[in-house]
């Protein structure tokens, strides 16, 4: 692992440590924090009872995770903690094999990210379209909405007032004063009326036991053979995997909404970092959280590391040293927070029926197919695969038909009245999709003893489009004609010399 990749950068140090010299922005930043935290307690429980183990395994991940991110990731302020695609992916495990087991998954999976961050996997990231990001982005509103309808059925009547004063308290006391994130006010006054009033109302101590002590380092026992990577070893690449997906996803999402840029291989191998850390300390595991980012950076205005570490270390404080106060916050208000994250995570204007109009219908095909995968599965990486396949699928259509063939010219080279000499000019990009009908557009029949194929106006992008070009020479060769092929240069020809007459089968 290159040292580099974990060094932070002079202006990321000149921004923490400024916030440390500015008490307007330290204060953002520890409120934020605060606010994380709270938040992340219910998630990291429920995550925990998703993925078969103790709600304590959830809780240490988020807390290790945070912190060990805050110094090890590419992206300031961006939460990670224990998720629930991370819980999906391990929960079959989880239940077979024991926790012994997923922790050693857990330590693998953050081998495999360190690895795949030094290979530069991030720069894959190039390839998820635009489209896709907005599924992405919509399909985490969906969810993290869905997510709170549980907290919201077969409840006490006073548990919808209780959660529309929360979203009205978000909402409005912005407009009032931005010193206190409203969302911290909504859980503290709520929490406080429902001390006050005696109310019995559902709280975050009936999601599960909080932990009464620190986390302790922790050696998986189990055997150290092949039969216990073949067991973990597919696990741990699909968590590795959908880890990185998610985390830079988010990470590129939190760039475009504080217009910065972050290091993505940074954040690849600072997410195996993490979860070697996690998993060491008997942690299940886990990556980016955008939901709990959106209150950092978005509801909170946090923008440095300071945030992330003090939502881990706050997080810690809340459920080992203040758990038993923690434990009456009620439901409504963390619902009401993360209702008004769904809100603001959603990408409002793509669904506008003006932008509906205007954008062509593949890139809405591609949204759409994003969001309802997702969505069906609860699993984003499904989701954005799915949404890369349609795209990729759609723009090799696309583009397979802008590809044409046109009969150019005749000739009468021998001066006798007969045309013995026929030009077709190809236009377009001639790849798998595009050329596999070019060898039906030549009249082999018809066309005089000469053809000449004018490639001026295509590229060749790979071998199949050279097998349709050798398929064509032997149509033609086999009725006693002959094929001149003209018009390339740069790779184009050097990939026809280098592959022409050498693939077996022709078309």
């Amino acid at each position: 692992m290159p040292v580099a990749a974990t060094a932070a950068s002079p202006l990321e140090t000149q921004s923490w440590v400024a916030a440390l010299r500015s008490p307007r922005r330290l204060r953002i930043e520890v409120l934020g924090g605060l606010v994380v935290a709270l938040a992340l307690i219910p998630e990291a429980i429920s995550f925990s009872i998703i993925a078969g183990v103790d709600p304590r395994i959830g809780l240490f991940a988020s807390f290790t995770m945070a912190v060990t991110i805050a110094f090890t990731g590419g992206r300031p302020a961006m939460i990670s903690a224990a998720t629930g695609s991370v819980a999906l992916v391990v929960a079959p495990l989880s239940k077979e094999y024991g926790l012994d087991y997923l922790i050693a998954t857990v330590i693998l999976a953050g081998v495999l990210q360190i690895v795949l961050g030094g290979l530069g996997v991030a720069k894959l990231m190039r390839f998820i379209p635009r489209s896709v990001m907005i599924g992405f982005v919509n399909a985490l509103a969906i969810l993290i909405f869905l997510a709170q309808l549980p907290h919201l059925i077969d409840v006490p009547w006073l548990v919808y007032p209780m959660v529309a004063v929360g979203i009205v308290l978000i909402i409005a006391l912005p407009r009032i004063t931005s010193v206190v994130p409203a969302p911290l006010v909504a859980i503290v006054l709520l929490t406080a009326a429902t001390m006050v009033f005696g109310l019995s109302l559902p709280d975050v101590g009936d999601e599960g036991e909080l932990p009464r002590s620190l986390p302790s380092l922790l050696i998986p026992d189990v055997p150290l053979d092949w039969e216990t990577l073949t067991i973990i070893a597919p696990f741990a690449l699909t968590m590795a995997l959908v880890g990185l997906l998610e985390s830079l996803m988010t990470a590129k999402f939190v760039d475009d909404i504080t217009d910065t840029h972050s290091d993505k291989s940074r954040e690849s191998i600072g997410q195996g970092i993490a979860n070697l850390v996690t998993g060491f300390f008997g942690g299940m595991g886990g990556c980016a959280m955008i939901g709990q980012t959106m209150i950092n950076v978005k509801g909170s205005g946090a923008r440095t590391r300071i945030s992330t570490f003090l939502a881990g270390v706050f997080l810690l404080i809340l459920v080992v040293g203040l758990g038993d106060l923690v434990a009456q916050i009620p439901m409504a208000a963390l619902v009401a927070v993360m209702i008004m994250v769904s809100v603001g995570t959603m990408d409002w204007h793509s669904l506008h029926p003006k932008t509906l109009h205007r954008m062509p219908r593949s890139e809405t095909a591609v949204m759409l197919s994003t969001v309802i995968v997702t969505v069906a599965t609860n699993n984003l990486a499904y989701g954005v695969a799915v949404g890369v396949i349609v795209a990729m699928v759609l723009f090799a259509r696309r583009v397979a038909h802008l590809t044409s063939v046109e009969r150019v010219g005749e000739e009468d080279t021998d001066d006798d009245g007969t045309i013995d000499t026929r030009v077709y000019k190809v236009h377009g990009e001639l790849f798998f999709a595009s050329s596999n009908d070019l060898v039906y557009q030549f009249d082999y029949v018809d066309d005089p003893q000469n053809v000449v194929i004018d490639l001026t106006g295509a590229d060749i992008w790979d071998a199949s489009t050279v097998a349709t070009l050798d398929a064509i020479r032997q149509r033609y060769e086999a009725k006693g004609k002959n094929v001149v092929i003209t018009g390339l240069d740069g790779a184009s020809l050097d990939r026809h010399d280098r592959l022409s007459g050498h693939l077996a089968g022709g078309h």
